[in-house]
């Protein structure tokens, strides 16, 4: 019966006893004001301060913004390549690396307050639809106005893009009649590769602009068709090319190398060592290789062309990379943002990691690419310094250099005499890009009378009256053309020329045709022979 009793009364005396503590406890901290007592938390001082600025500061800010500036003040104190990413950037973000994007299929650029057509994708739903090169767009879903007032680039982009199978209505101005059509959706693939073609008999040429989701299968298809033409040597174009998917860059370079060799390993803190090995006979392991570079090709570019120049495998040539030995993986945040954080460094076979010094800061890093076309760049020791490069040496005793990128086996300094200032401004303010436009708009039944780019290199000269007619044109931008010599004078010509080819047969055409004046290409060509 005791037992009983005590079953029963038990629990009641000790919830009593648990609600006295409490009481008891809660005045505690009213009296001593610890406003920790008895409480349980995790939050950083960095969070505490992001709620006092959102609940307290004296305007109104947004949280998003102040996780973004928090976010990337922190990760800069890292490395230069650990970058915070708002969940409103984050699709487009990773559709670069996807390798497609849901939209209508056109290029577009604004020139005097108006969206023009600069090239439509053939066979995608805007030629499908009707819409041609040169037609003015006026506005979309009949009620947003693109045009009459400078309009965000991005916020144009935005308008075309949506769910495959979704339609927008485009009002647009063609021979100054106004029209509309309305475009459904679809899926619109991003090419990783320019151009492919032979150069010259037997001398294949292949640019990479970046290493996305599906770079491998096209090189491969655009590797298999070039052999199909009876290709026995091989230039890969990486200039320009700023990295991407190290995957990629791996399996291209088993292309090329044989047996079981290393292409690269990875390591850091808290990510153990890691080898890429070759792991299938390559499509192309002894042709002639020829590997072009300059200083935007990075990381994933880096990756494929130490892999090559440590073994011998190919002559790189060009100008030293950009200097980009780390790697990053993205994870996903709670608020739909993401981080991608540099989680080891990679190294290429002999052991080289080629990632230049960040120790100054963000911006001096930045500096250091400009800073390089007031120097030397003809030999690694006077561009960087004794003490700043290890050297290594390759299996026929080539010399080879740590940190700082890639150093070309040949090097190609950067021609000033052709690239003038009144050619970097004529670039830089985007003139010479809108005045080919035009230029082809305007004389469109003359440029279409030409089948090929072969046709069109020989058939086409541009002379006087295209330069008399440029130099008119750019004086709307600030720019005089009269100082130009005559070097300067045939080189805008050349890129004028190119530009032209690009509205006819995209990039290929234009790589066809800028490449036939490319001092980079003619010693690539040497090489092979």
């Amino acid at each position: 019966m005791g037992s009983r009793k005590l079953q029963i009364w038990l629990p009641l005396l000790f919830a009593m006893v648990m609600i006295v503590g409490m009481i008891i406890g809660f005045q505690l901290k009213e009296k001593t004001m610890a406003s920790r007592f008895l409480t349980v938390s995790s939050r950083s001082s960095i969070q505490e301060l992001t709620e006092l600025i959102k609940n307290k500061y004296v305007d109104k800010v947004s949280e998003d913004s102040i996780n973004a500036l928090v976010a990337t003040q922190l990760l800069e104190h890292l490395d230069p390549h650990s970058v915070f990413i708002p969940a409103k950037e984050l699709s487009a973000v990773n559709e670069e690396m996807m390798g497609n994007f849901q939209g209508i299929g056109i290029e577009f650029r604004m020139i005097d307050d108006t969206v023009n057509v600069m090239s439509v994708m053939k066979d995608g739903p805007a030629e499908k639809a009707g819409l041609l090169l040169g037609d003015q767009l006026l506005a979309v879903s009949d009620t947003i106005a693109v045009s009459g007032k400078k309009v965000d680039a991005d916020k144009i982009r935005s308008l075309f893009r949506g769910e495959v199978n979704s339609q927008v209505k485009v009002k647009y101005l063609r021979n100054k009649n106004i029209q509309s059509v309305t475009i459904t959706r679809n899926v619109i693939p991003v090419n990783s590769i320019d151009a492919a073609y032979l150069v010259e008999p037997g001398k294949g040429y292949i640019r990479i602009n970046k290493f996305a989701e599906r770079t491998y299968e096209e090189f491969m298809q655009n590797l298999e068709k070039l052999q199909a033409q009876k290709m026995q040597s091989l230039i890969v174009d990486l200039r320009g090319n700023g990295g991407g998917l190290m995957k990629e860059a791996v399996d291209i370079a088993d292309e090329f190398l044989d047996d079981n060799k290393l292409i690269v390993y990875t390591e850091g803190e808290h990510a153990p060592r890691m080898e890429y090995r070759c792991k299938r006979p390559g499509l192309f392991e002894k042709g002639k290789l020829v590997v072009l570079i300059d200083e935007t090709s990075a990381s994933a570019s880096e990756v494929l062309a130490g892999a090559l120049q440590d073994w011998d495998r190919a002559t790189i040539i060009g100008r030293r990379s950009f200097g980009k030995g780390l790697v990053q993986q993205q994870f996903q945040l709670s608020d739909g943002a993401a981080v991608r954080l540099t989680v080891a460094r990679y190294f290429t076979p002999l052991g080289r990691n080629i990632q230049k010094s960040y120790d100054k800061g963000v911006k001096a890093y930045q500096d250091e690419l400009i800073n390089r076309f007031h120097q030397n760049d003809s030999s690694a020791k006077k561009d960087l310094g004794d003490s700043a490069r290890k050297i290594y040496k390759t299996q026929s005793g080539k010399i080879v250099y740590g940190g700082g990128g890639i150093t070309p086996d040949t090097v190609i300094a950067f021609d000033s005499a052709r690239f003038s200032n009144q050619f970097i401004q004529l670039l830089m303010t985007g003139s010479l890009n809108n005045f080919a436009y035009q230029y082809f708009v305007q004389r469109n039944a003359l440029f279409n009378q030409f089948k090929s780019p072969e046709s069109f290199s020989t058939g086409y000269l541009p002379g006087n009256a295209e330069w008399a007619a440029l130099a008119d044109y750019a004086k709307k931008d600030q720019i005089d053309l009269s100082p130009v010599n005559a070097t300067g004078r045939q080189a805008i010509l050349d890129r004028f020329k190119a530009l032209v080819a690009r509205h006819l047969w995209r990039d290929q055409g234009y790589f066809m045709i800028a490449n036939q004046h490319d001092p980079v290409i003619r010693k690539a060509l040497g090489t092979l022979k």
